[in-house]
């Protein structure tokens, strides 16, 4: 059994605090999140978690990636989709998760141990046109969600090429909705999938009974759903488990949904159902989503008691 986390990790922009930082603020050239970074990669690291983020310390999940997508644009804060989508006008993330992975090799003194490393992370084609305003080109949500895909697929194919992560995992909220073309977002995520040679995880948030069945006939190698925030999807993975294959679980074990420290009694007693249903080499535990709206030291405890409980199993 691994640990993992969904993405987020709360955040603050940093100012210039020396000779250098200022210097390069003056030319433009300071980064306000890159401390935010270190911090949150430690953070996890502390807490005992394998797999990391670099904590998605930019922005919101839709528009820290439409920003940088021609055909989309952002107004008041929302993205507005204004012409036909194209391919990132540049990387993304790379530099981040690059960072990151620096971060984690220096906290292990320079290689990272076997079986722990980062994650790419991309928000879903499916979430990303679902969450935004079509004001002219598309005539209908499917068509944006395919070009989308496309554009999104470089990022993730240079995720892969340059940061060689564990695997990417696609987050796609909205897949839980009744909103979204299944068929569609299927061919989306066979659209991201086709050619990479590692491991694609999808992290599908809220109440899973009407949309189950469906997730485990998409073409990812994991499927990461939350559990501690609701009583309903822990039945349906009960009910249903046999319909997962090879896939395996990320099983959200701490609820993101208060900022407060989790009871570990129920986390554990989460975990040891899991356990019971899929068997501890299928999972990978996380929290229910990202953690960014919690107070750092909460978010810190809650990770932590996750991995008392993951070192139960190891």
């Amino acid at each position: 059994m691994k640990s993992t986390v969904v993405g987020s990790f709360p955040a603050e922009e940093s100012s210039p605090s020396n000779f250098k930082e200022k210097l390069l603020n003056s030319v433009g050239s300071f980064d306000p999140f890159k401390q935010a970074i270190k911090d949150s990669v430690i953070a996890q690291l502390d807490a005992g978690v394998d797999i990391i983020s670099d904590g998605q310390v930019r922005g919101d999940m839709v528009s820290i990636f439409t920003k940088y997508i021609p055909g989309m644009k952002i107004e008041d804060g929302n993205t507005v989709i204004v012409s036909k989508i194209r391919n990132p006008t540049q990387e993304i993330s790379i530099d981040d998760m690059k960072y990151a992975k620096k971060v984690m090799k220096e906290y292990y003194g320079g290689s990272i141990p076997e079986g722990k490393g980062i994650k790419g992370i991309i928000t879903g084609p499916n979430t990303i046109v679902h969450s935004s305003r079509i004001q002219s080109f598309y005539k209908n949500k499917e068509d944006a969600i395919i070009d989308l895909a496309h554009s999104l697929k470089f990022e993730v194919d240079a995720i892969a090429k340059k940061v060689k992560p564990v695997y990417i995992q696609i987050d796609e909220p909205f897949l839980s909705t009744g909103m979204v073309d299944m068929k569609t977002a299927r061919e989306a995520i066979d659209i991201i999938h086709e050619g990479l040679e590692i491991p694609l995880a999808m992290h599908v948030c809220g109440i899973l009974d009407n949309a189950f069945k469906d997730l485990t006939r998409f073409n990812v190698d994991i499927l990461d759903m939350e559990f501690a925030g609701n009583n309903v999807n822990l039945g349906v993975l009960e009910k249903n488990a046999s319909l997962l294959g090879s896939k395996k679980v990320g099983f959200g074990c701490v609820d993101s949904s208060v900022n407060e420290v989790d009871d570990i009694s129920d986390i554990d007693e989460l975990v040891s159902k899991a356990v019971e249903i899929v068997g501890k080499d299928n999972l990978i535990i996380d929290p229910d989503c990202g953690l960014r709206r919690a107070p750092k030291d909460v978010a810190f405890k809650k990770l932590k008691l996750m991995n008392q409980i993951k070192d139960k199993y190891s």
